[in-house]
């Protein structure tokens, strides 16, 4: 039964992830307030719970569909396989609204025409269960706790492979929570504002996340966490987290990615050459990367052989995975 409550004998058997932390990382103070999420898997789902301590619980939207991180939300975004295109993001708030979206591409490739909106997670269930009550300042909360069930079918859609995961894969995936400051006006809480040009303005939300994106941005899926899926059953014990071969391969194509960007936005066109992207020096264990570079007028491809011998390309702002941490998680099976 998907109700919110983390108090089912599988979700007390899974493990938590580190607690989140400010979207830059480093570069930012730890949230002031705790966030940390679990998962679970079954034949047929993907489960996803989150626990977000608050003293104050509150929310406004009630319409599917709607802007949901206007109010505190929790997001989760999902990358099956992990080439950064067709990925999924759903936000949930603490009246259980939800917001599911299809990106084909991250928004800096193409800012107008990315996101759909009637997409959604057909046969998701979500709930919340809340510590304390909803939109009432005269008193003060504990948490609010999220469960949602994701189809796998819709996940496999998503993925170049069309099948539903099996022991060892890895999924792109990342959480995120969207936290606002209020204050108490008139018996009910209201956004915390200041005056520019002498117009009133919210004050910019926070942003707390599982893998740290080291800027303010969410729509970065080579910088998410990876998430592999185990056969064992939960309780039973965990496996090794293993990294792919090629990270570094992938890595280097990545480098030509961003750099390629930055040429055609000066430039109007692409590099045929690592030193016109500033990479000649660029190796790998020593040796240096030379990938094969091909410019046409209106894209380029990137082509290198991994360590098994293939072919591995970044082409047309497409590429595959890179590990850019050691944030992991193991989840198991439900003991089912």
């Amino acid at each position: 039964m998907i109700d919110g409550k983390l108090n089912k004998k599988d979700w007390k058997n899974a493990l938590w992830t580190e607690d989140f932390v400010d979207i830059e990382g480093s570069l930012k103070s730890l949230p002031r307030l705790k966030t940390r999420a679990k998962m679970l898997w079954d034949d047929n789902y993907l489960y996803i719970a989150a626990y977000l301590e608050e003293p104050h619980i509150w929310g406004t939207l009630t319409e599917r569909e709607s802007v949901v991180y206007n109010d505190p939300d929790f997001e989760i975004f999902i990358d099956p396989d992990g080439d950064t295109h067709n990925y999924a993001e759903l936000e949930i708030n603490a009246l259980n609204t939800q917001w599911d979206l299809l990106l084909t591409k991250p928004y800096r490739d193409d800012a107008n025409n990315v996101a759909i909106n009637n997409w959604n997670y057909n046969g998701m269930k979500s709930a919340v269960h809340l510590m304390g009550t909803i939109n009432n300042p005269c008193d003060i909360d504990t948490a609010w706790c999220v469960e949602v069930a994701l189809p796998l079918s819709a996940l496999a859609e998503l993925s170049e492979r069309d099948k539903k995961p099996v022991n060892g894969q890895q999924y792109r995936i990342n959480f995120s929570r969207v936290e606002w400051d209020v204050d108490v006006v008139d018996g009910r809480y209201v956004k915390r504002s200041t005056t520019i040009n002498g117009k009133k303005v919210s004050l910019p939300e926070n942003n707390w996340v599982w893998s740290p994106q080291g800027v303010i941005a969410m729509h970065q899926p080579e910088t998410w966490g990876f998430l592999q899926f185990s056969d064992k059953i939960v309780g039973a014990g965990t496996d090794n987290y293993l990294p792919d071969p090629d990270n570094d391969i992938k890595w280097a194509l990545r480098m030509v990615y961003y750099r390629q960007y930055s040429y055609f936005k000066k430039n109007k066109s692409y590099a045929t050459d690592m030193k016109s992207l500033g990479l000649e020096d660029y190796k790998i264990d020593g040796t240096p990367f030379s990938p094969a570079i091909m410019v046409t007028t209106s894209t380029y491809e990137a082509t290198c052989k991994a360590h098994d011998g293939k072919e591995g390309n970044e082409s047309d702002n497409r590429y595959k995975e890179m590990i850019v941490s050691n944030i992991f998680v193991l989840y198991s099976k439900l003991n089912r």
